[in-house]
């Protein structure tokens, strides 16, 4: 039997390890550091932060882990892979040098453009005059990037001119480089896989909402809610996502030498032009996670393995259902989430992000604290299902958008 351990703490890594656990081939899993709304599921926690290399890798090997799978960016952008490997130790998730196409914009910008990969038009600055000339001379809206990891928040999108220099000035506070990008017009939507050198799984279409009010108003969030499958993305849309995207990304890893063993993420805009893609993220989406782990009906553990050793693995997904997950938040989060809130007695069909323990019950620690999921034959009524279960809960202390799934609800009335 086998032992996972798995690096991070947020619903996102209760979800990779609630469905480890669903293998008959997996006796224990690990979660370091996890956070106490896991243990609901058995899942062990570890208390070791995700970027003290040294102490993960000494847990690892103390406790004969058998496969490690990396949820955020971070510890994978610091090289977390490649200690394992040099350890001999499997390890889901892309080396240092394959991390850059998320850690790095401007790498992961050069690389769609010498692989022909769709994006947007872009220029790199480290001088706010430069920029700001530059975006001065693109339509608007314009995109301004900070360079580097974000939490899915280091993007400005400036519709008045009066606000360029603000926007930029500001990124440059938290960058030492940016991009200035023209802005796509179109339908958002992910594209997640698991590749293992070049071999892939692709896994069905989700739909993150990012921003913190109904209707996709208000600043950039980490996400507040995702559904799975996306019915307006349709299957000509992924084919030609798979053509234009997909087979072009895998080609230039190969090309380049940065073949691995993990997730790709594809943040997509369909626009009039056909795919392109907005960022690449080297791991798994959160809160998309929440709302595709569940479909997944084979050995998550033997898809993992299989991928690391280059095979492609068999693999079966649920069909006919939705999907639909609502990320419950502190009031006050993005900016300044407010912390220590008790939580009310919540269903089973969680998983906890932003929590810690007191006295046997769980209080708010950070900025998105759980997601509630479910699923139904219709988007409709799964929306309508975990809303219910929402209004039955006492979350008088806590913030959650009304409307995810709106778009193809709206599509369909």
């Amino acid at each position: 039997m086998a032992n996972v351990l798995v690096i991070g703490s947020g619903a996102r890594e209760h979800a990779i390890a609630a469905t480890m656990l669903k293998s008959p081939q997996v006796e224990a899993v690990y979660c370091a550091p996890g956070n106490p709304g896991m243990k609901q599921d058995d899942i062990r926690l570890v208390d070791i932060d995700e970027l003290d290399f040294a102490k993960l890798l000494a847990f690892a090997q103390r406790k004969a882990i058998d496969l490690t799978f990396v949820g955020p960016e971070v510890p994978l952008a610091m090289g977390i892979v490649d200690k394992f490997q040099a350890a001999g130790l499997k390890i889901f998730g892309p080396n240092q040098s394959s991390a850059r196409l998320e850690s790095d914009k401007t790498f992961a910008k050069k690389f769609m453009n010498r692989n022909g990969i769709p994006t947007a038009q872009f220029k790199t600055f480290m001088d706010a005059d430069e920029a700001e000339s530059y975006a001065r001379t693109l339509a608007l809206p314009v995109v301004v990037k900070e360079n580097g990891l974000a939490a899915g928040k280091g993007v400005s999108i400036v519709r008045d001119i009066d606000d360029l220099r603000g926007a930029i000035d500001a990124s440059f506070q938290r960058s030492d480089e940016i991009l200035i990008e023209e802005f796509l017009s179109g339908e958002e939507f992910s594209l997640m896989m698991f590749v293992g050198g070049d071999q892939k799984v692709i896994f069905p279409i989700s739909q993150d909402h990012k921003k913190i009010h109904e209707g996709e108003t208000g600043p950039n969030t980490g996400g507040m809610g995702a559904y799975s499958p996306v019915p307006h993305i349709d299957e000509e849309v992924q084919r030609a996502t798979i053509q234009q995207v997909v087979e072009p990304t895998m080609a230039g890893l190969a090309k380049e030498n940065l073949e691995f063993a993990g997730v790709i993420y594809i943040g997509c805009m369909l626009t009039d032009a056909g795919p392109k893609v907005i960022e690449y993220n080297l791991r798994l989406g959160d809160p998309e996670t929440q709302v595709l782990l569940p479909q997944l009906q084979s050995d998550f553990y033997q898809m993992t393995i299989d991928l690391i050793n280059h095979q492609m693995p068999t693999v079966k997904w649920q069909t006919g259902e939705f999907y639909l997950g609502v990320v419950v938040a502190a009031p006050g989060y993005p900016a300044s989430p407010q912390q220590d809130i008790e939580l009310p007695n919540l269903p089973k069909n969680v998983f906890y992000a932003g929590v810690v323990e007191k006295n046997h019950r769980l209080y708010s620690s950070g900025g998105r604290i759980f997601t509630i999921y479910n699923h139904a034959a219709t988007l409709e009524c799964a929306q309508a299902k975990v809303y219910a279960e929402l209004s039955r809960i006492d979350l008088a202390n806590f913030y959650y958008r009304k409307d995810i799934g709106f778009r193809d609800i709206e599509v369909s009335q």
